[in-house]
């Protein structure tokens, strides 16, 4: 039986993002990724409740989630966290495949919260409570080289 696997809608080539676009992952990758898991599609913003589109947030320096005009969207982006584990949970899901830079799913590096296009150091609100959660995450650039390592 094929273990389940988290991936963000986005990558599944699904018009999710907050401009309405997707950033699907290589054909290659997706047919790899079909063949040894089931995967399991979230996009942890539209599942708290945000529109799509929808304006671009960043993390702050305090920890909320804004927009560039100063509305925080910190609940939302919360509940779709909250939500993304539940689905691991229920699906007994160890690994998520999740969209870099992201405030939600960002994995390593995040935009600085300036809107500037700068990146820091960090993780989104998603990738940081399934971590904290015991949920393996990687974002798409390491995918390839990741797939390279699972055991048939």
């Amino acid at each position: 039986m094929k273990k389940p696997i988290l991936v963000s809608s986005c990558l599944l080539g699904c018009r999710v993002r907050f401009d309405k676009t997707s950033k699907p992952l290589p054909k290659e990758c997706l047919v790899v990724l079909e063949q040894k898991f089931n995967i399991v599609g979230v996009c942890p913003e539209i599942l708290g409740g945000l529109p799509c589109p929808r304006r671009p947030a960043e993390i702050s320096k305090n920890h909320q989630v804004l927009t560039q005009s100063g509305q925080v969207l910190s609940t939302f982006f919360l509940k779709g966290a909250h939500g993304a584990l539940n689905i691991c949970k229920n699906y007994g899901i160890q690994l998520a495949v999740l969209k870099s830079k992201s405030p939600s799913c960002g994995f390593g590096k995040i935009y600085d919260g300036t809107f500037s296009g700068c990146l820091i150091n960090g993780n989104g609100i998603t990738s940081d409570l399934l971590i904290k959660n015991g949920v393996k995450v990687i974002n798409e650039s390491e995918l390839d080289a990741w797939l390279k390592t699972v055991k048939e």
